[in-house]
Formats: C-alpha cells, structure tokens, sequence
C-alpha cells in the first residue's frame, strides 16, 4: 500500500515521532548484537519483507527478476533465525560479532497507518581474525499495530562496489 507523500496534514498529532522510530532502529541494532535473532524477528509484521539487493543493481530495483543476495518474506526471514541459531550453520558457528551502527534516521512520508524511514548504517563483523566492514542506507516501512510499532519491510542497501572475494553477508544488516 503505497503512502500519501502529502501526509495527514488535518491530524492534530504526528502519529511516528522521530524518537520512538530512532528508539526502535536503535533497539533492532542491539538485538542483532546480541544475538537475540527471535526477539529481532518479533519486531516484523507477519507479512514483512526484508531485502539486500546486489551491489551493482539500481537504487528501487525489484527483488523480481533481479538477483538479491537476500530477499526474504517473513517466513524465509523465521528460516533464517532458525538457521542462524543452529551449530550446524558454519558459517557462524561460532557466531560473529557485530556492531550495528544507525544514524542519519530521516522520516520520508507517513499517513494515519504507515511511516517510511531511511537510515544510514554501519556493520562491522568480527570472525577468525577478519573484520568485515558494511556500510549503506536502509529504507524502512513501519506501521503502528496495537500502540506498537512493527517493521513491515527494511531494504538495506550496500554502497560497496562490490563484496570483497572473501566476504559474505551470513549475518543481519
């Protein structure tokens, strides 16, 4: 469902503060530190979407027809939690460390029920010696459900030219 650009502009209220979507980026950051995947995933609508398109792909591109190292319904994204937390998922067993960092959180059009949110980002994965370094702009559309506010797609978007040989996203941006 798209969002009106014009916004609301006869509410009396704004229905997402700039605080309380930084205070939930802020929380999704320090989730994925900690490795508490379940809790990340709960802050997701049960119909949400999360995307990182390949580096060389247009800034909107659609995740169909093009390749995306990850597009995932929230399904795919309960799969990848499951996955995540297992022994047997080598590629981080054991776990790496990260460090999300989010900043310049600007909010880009909202209405009654949604908001859309743009973000820049820092990740810095830590395993066997190497630090990986990810850095791009995330698009958000959030949504307000029982005075809470959930997550229905995020797009993160990598400005690297491209991933160097070695490295891989096995972790969440």
């Amino acid at each position: 469902m798209p969002i009106d650009l014009r916004g609301d502009t006869h509410m009396n209220t704004i229905p997402f503060t700039r605080s309380e979507i930084e205070d939930l980026l802020f929380e999704e950051a320090a989730l994925l530190d900690d490795w508490k995947l379940e809790e990340w995933l709960s802050l997701f609508t049960d119909d949400a979407r999360y995307l990182v398109p390949s580096t060389d792909l247009p800034k909107g591109a659609p995740p169909e027809g093009n390749l995306f190292y990850i597009s995932d319904d929230r399904f795919r994204m309960g799969e990848r939690v499951k996955r995540l937390m297992k022994k047997a998922a080598f590629a981080e067993y054991p776990r790496s460390k990260t460090r999300h960092l989010v900043s310049n959180v600007r909010i880009l059009a909202q209405n009654n029920q949604e908001c859309r949110v743009s973000a820049a980002f820092i990740t810095n994965r830590s395993k066997g010696g190497v630090t990986d370094t990810f850095i791009g702009s995330s698009e958000y559309s959030l949504v307000r459900q029982d005075d809470v506010i959930r997550i229905s797609s995020k797009r993160c978007t990598l400005d690297h030219e491209a991933l160097r040989p070695q490295g891989r996203i096995s972790i969440i941006l």
